[in-house]
Formats: structure tokens, sequence, C-alpha cells
């Protein structure tokens, strides 16, 4: 009989990052496996692309941290788990993993968390609130980096953590089926000059992901051919948008970056790029885009903290810079960009063999798959 496992999240749509990525790349593996695939949010845009690809979603007000209304949402959990006959819950945000653990506490089914980030842990209230993504008979760490968080901030005892990282889609991001057509789309709405070297950083506009250290970093490489592309949303944040925009204006660098929003089609954008920079302020806790950047061959610029050693193999793969140094980040800019073509090409081949090796989707799935049929099958 197929297994019935049920992801929990708060949202499901195109503001969200890795929570709701993981959810839809997981859920599409679940599917292509034979298992019986359902998600509870409390919806978003991605829900069409969810149903339409084989997955069951049951809309419930998951984004919700009110405490009342977490309690409600852990009857409505055990209604879906009794009702759809779960075999299993898997939770992949705090507020929602309450309501899943109170849940299956109520109904004796099994409780897998994914500890997606390093989450404020200054505050005893604030440690105990994170603590639920601590509470699963499983516990996915998203790398080795959240692994050790994990254990030093909550005593998680490490027989029940899984590190599982991050896994890149190979069929969506691989440079030989990006059509030229794409590209050449991209590049024209964009307005890139032509033979430009360019440097991409991929992720929302917000302070944290360090769009302002890249500014000052570029005013020291001091490359009027370079051209740099901002691509990712201010998601509200327009006071930072300006902020961004007047700092271009006085570093006198208006005429070379570009805050492009949003893009729809990122392996074109990927192979519209030379060096794909993570200049991150605070850990990434794995950091997805450096990982999809060396799968699209591009050069990868990170700082040296969170999971960057892991995904570039202690700076094997690509370039590590002393975090929130600007003049650091600009000399590791300024090494990727001297490569000639032959080595960059060399280094790109390379790269992808190891991303594939690594950190392909298809291990991602077949990992925590094999952490469910630890919880379901423990005899086997």
């Amino acid at each position: 009989m197929t297994q019935r496992i049920l992801q929990v999240l708060p949202r499901l749509d195109s503001s969200g990052g890795g929570v709701q990525r993981g959810t839809m790349d997981l859920a599409g593996a679940l599917v292509k496996a034979g298992w019986t695939s359902m998600v509870a949010s409390a919806g978003g845009d991605h829900v069409p692309g969810l149903v339409r690809g084989g997955s069951q979603h049951f809309t419930l007000p998951l984004a919700s941290k009110n405490p009342w209304r977490m309690w409600r949402n852990a009857a409505a959990l055990a209604r879906l788990i009794r009702q759809h006959n779960i075999d299993l819950v898997h939770a992949r945000s705090r507020a929602p993993a309450w309501s899943a653990y109170w849940a299956c506490r109520r109904t004796g089914v099994p409780l897998v968390t994914t500890f997606h980030g390093s989450y404020n842990h200054q505050h005893r209230l604030k440690r105990r609130y994170n603590a639920v993504m601590t509470f699963g008979q499983r516990v996915i760490a998203i790398s080795g980096y959240i692994r050790d968080h994990i254990q030093q901030i909550y005593g998680t005892n490490p027989a029940k953590i899984r590190v599982i990282q991050r896994g890149v889609n190979l069929d969506h991001f691989d440079p030989a089926k990006v059509a030229a057509g794409r590209m050449v789309q991209l590049a024209k709405e964009w307005q890139l000059p032509d033979g430009a070297a360019v440097i991409m950083l991929p992720g929302r506009l917000t302070r944290w992901k360090g769009q302002l250290l890249l500014l000052q970093a570029l005013a020291r490489l001091n490359r009027p051919d370079v051209c740099t592309l901002l691509v990712g949303d201010d998601e509200g944040r327009t006071a930072y948008r300006q902020e961004l925009q007047q700092h271009l204006n006085d570093l006198g660098l208006s005429a070379q970056v570009k805050l492009v929003g949003r893009c729809q089609d990122m392996p074109a954008a990927y192979r519209l790029a030379d060096v794909v920079v993570v200049p991150s302020l605070d850990p990434e806790a794995f950091g997805r885009t450096m990982a999809e950047g060396l799968a699209m061959g591009c050069l990868v610029v990170a700082a040296d903290h969170g999971a960057a050693p892991e995904v570039l193999a202690q700076g094997q793969y690509g370039w590590l810079f002393t975090p929130g140094d600007a003049e650091a980040l600009a000399a590791a800019l300024a090494k990727a960009l001297s490569l000639s073509g032959n080595e960059r090409l060399s280094m790109a081949t390379t790269n992808q063999a190891y991303v594939a090796q690594h950190f392909s989707l298809k291990d991602m799935a077949a990992q925590t798959l094999n952490v469910y049929q630890e919880l379901l099958n423990p005899l086997a």
C-alpha cells in the first residue's frame, strides 16, 4: 500500500524561499516514487502547480502565529490525519510545526521536521518557540552547519539528526537546455551591453543578503567594463531599494549596476552571468544559489561562513572571502574575472560534475524518503 505523506508549511507562494521550494520539489518526488503527496498551507500562487503535479492541497491558516489559532490548527490537522489515513507528517516551519507536533501526539503518527535556518535565538522564549523544529522523531538539517547549530543551541540528540543538503533540479538547471532565444530575450529586457562580463547577485532585496557590501566592493574593483545584476524582488522593501539606488548614484555605479527585480527564468539568468556572488552578511543555512550557479557553469564567490564552505568545498569550487569585508570581496571578484576562457571552461565542467554528484534534487529526494522509511518501516 502506498505511503501517505503530509507536508505542512505557512504558505505556498512565490515570495517564499527554501521552505516553499523544498516542499514543491519533494511533493513532485513523492508522486514520481508512487507515494501519496499531500500539503497543508494557507495557500498561495504555487498551489495550482502543486495540484497539477499530482499532490493534494488542504487550505488551513497555518501562517498564523497566534497561539489560539495554532492550537485550532492542531485539531484540524489531527482530523486530516485521521480522515485521509496519513502515515507521516513533515513540518517545515515553526508555527505549523507546533500544530503538527500537537496533532501527531494526538494521533500517534510520526513527525519529521526540517530545520531550514538558524532563526533568531537570542531570547529564551524565542529559543523555546524555535525548539519545536527539533521535536520530530527525525530532524533533517539542510547542511552540516545547521546540524552543528541545532546541537549547540538546542542540545538535539545527534542520533536523530539527518543531514540532507538541498538539491538542484538538474533537468531545469542545465546549461545545455537553455535555448539561446531565452538568453537573448533577458539580455534585451535588462539592456545588457554587448560583450560585458556579468556579475549576478540572485536573492531578494533585503539588507542581510549583502547588496550594499557588493556595491562597496564594485567601487573598489573599478571595472567599468563589468555589468552587475541584482536579481530579486524587494517584497515591499521600497526604502531599502531606494537606499541601494542612492548608493549607486553616490558611488558612480548607476551605469554598471541594474536592479532588475524578480526573474521568472533563472536558468537563462545564470547563463548570462559570468560570476555569481553570495555576499550574505548573516550565514546562509545552505545557499541554494551557490549550487545552482555551479550547476549552470558560473564562477561562484561567497562569504566564508554558514554553509558556503561546504557547498564550495572550502574554496575548491569557487572563491570564499571574509564576511562583511568589501576589500576581500573585490579581490575575490578580481580573481574570478581574471580567468581565461579555457580556465573558466575547465572550472565550469568540474563544477557541474561536482554538483551532479553532491547536490542533485534526485539524491535529496531519495535521502528524504529513506528518512521516512526509517520511521514507517523500522525493521526493514
